[in-house]
């Protein structure tokens, strides 16, 4: 669909605008979260245009369910992206009828699809082990940086954008732990392994002073920079996995991987399924139980140790 169309329909606009504010103002979303409801409010006004439906008023509860067979039938999007629009569009028409600026809630019988729950992508220690340690002399002036980021996704969970957000003043070297702001805008301490932490004081050492030169206005005081000294983006951590991934001869691989290959491993060495989540930021234990699939064969291995007849 086309990017702002709903922004330049003069049947949804005003609609948009008041609704967008009341999730950037009340609510306090980040601006990633605001992003993807304008993208899926544009998927579907885009849809309501083709249909002939001019105005948010004249949306009825068919129309709606149009949209998600649309979005599954023709777009074949994933079902945890189906779940996502399905639940911007039962917020969207709430909040318009609360405010009186539709007469009845259109979305108030659309239900959500079940979600299925994809089973993360993981990688082995031995294929982790030659991914964070790809990066060298001949991978470019910033493989010090390059190393430093890979380690630390792996020894601590992080997210893509986790990792261009953390400022220099929330590593503390002395007890080797990070202050991380997640999702949510929710704090969280989290522990640096050796590896990482060497790697990381390695870069503020060597590297980041000279990139950085003195000018830490630019760099908005971030751990990570670019080479022209300013924040790293979420972007840029993304496609510098695929890079290393790519010479470590792994494919499939994005930032996601370290942090489910984190989890999947901690799990694997008997940590507990609450101190995971603590980790990891989730805000519900039930997020972080899709885990728990990769000790299956440690499972089996208690099973036949304990139980006096599994053969």
């Amino acid at each position: 669909m086309q990017p702002g169309i709903a922004a330049a329909t003069p049947g949804y606009a005003r609609a948009l605008r008041s609704f967008l504010a009341y999730l950037r103002v009340e609510c306090g979303l980040a601006p990633a979260t605001l992003e993807a409801y304008t993208r899926d409010l544009d998927d579907l006004v885009g849809d309501l245009l083709a249909r002939g439906v001019a105005t948010v008023g004249e949306v009825a509860p068919a129309h709606l369910v149009e949209h998600v067979r649309f979005l599954s039938r023709d777009r074949k999007l994933d079902p945890t992206t189906i779940v996502r629009h399905v639940s911007t569009i039962r917020v969207f028409f709430r909040y318009l009828h609360a405010n009186r600026e539709i007469p009845e809630n259109p979305a108030r019988l659309l239900e959500r699809p079940t979600k299925w729950r994809k089973l993360p992508n993981v990688i082995s220690p031995a294929q982790m082990k030659r991914l964070v340690e790809s990066p060298g002399p001949d991978q470019g002036e910033l493989w010090i940086r390059d190393r430093a980021i890979l380690e630390l996704m792996y020894a601590s969970g992080l997210r893509a954008s986790e990792v261009g957000s953390v400022r220099l003043n929330q590593w503390f070297p002395t007890i080797q732990s990070l202050s991380v702001i997640g999702k949510g805008s929710k704090q969280r301490i989290v522990p640096v392994g050796g590896c990482a932490a060497q790697a990381i004081q390695r870069w503020i050492d060597e590297q980041r002073p000279g990139l950085v030169d003195g000018d830490e206005s630019r760099a908005d005081h971030r751990l990570f920079v670019s080479n022209r000294g300013k924040p790293l983006e979420r972007v840029a951590v993304w496609m510098l996995v695929k890079k290393y991934a790519a010479v470590a001869g792994l494919h499939g691989i994005h930032p996601h991987v370290l942090r489910h290959s984190f989890a999947t491993d901690l799990l694997r060495g008997g940590c507990d399924l609450r101190t995971v989540q603590e980790f990891l930021g989730h805000a519900s234990v039930v997020t972080t139980q899709v885990y728990t699939h990769v000790d299956k064969s440690r499972l089996r291995d208690v099973a036949r140790k304990f139980h006096p007849r599994f053969g």
